[in-house]
């Protein structure tokens, strides 16, 4: 697992430090959960803008009927 450098303030460190304490973890492992939730959270709302894209493909297009064109016939000079 690649390691990260982050530089935090003194006090912020130290406050964490003690909400780990009380939650019986450490600071290492709540920023490992931070990051893999936002990551996570990312992924499924990446998904659900696919799910509702794909919804409103179904919803709002149109059969537009048998094509009489060629793609070269469109591209002649």
């Amino acid at each position: 697992m690649p390691n990260i450098t982050l530089n935090v303030k003194d006090e912020i460190i130290k406050k964490v430090r003690k909400i780990a304490i009380d939650k019986n973890t450490t600071l290492t492992a709540m920023v490992r959960d931070f990051l893999t939730s936002t990551a996570t959270r990312d992924a499924q709302e990446k998904n659900e803008a696919i799910k509702k894209l794909q919804e409103s493909f179904k919803t709002i297009s149109r059969d537009m009927g048998q094509r009489k064109w060629t793609r070269e016939a469109l591209h002649e000079r």
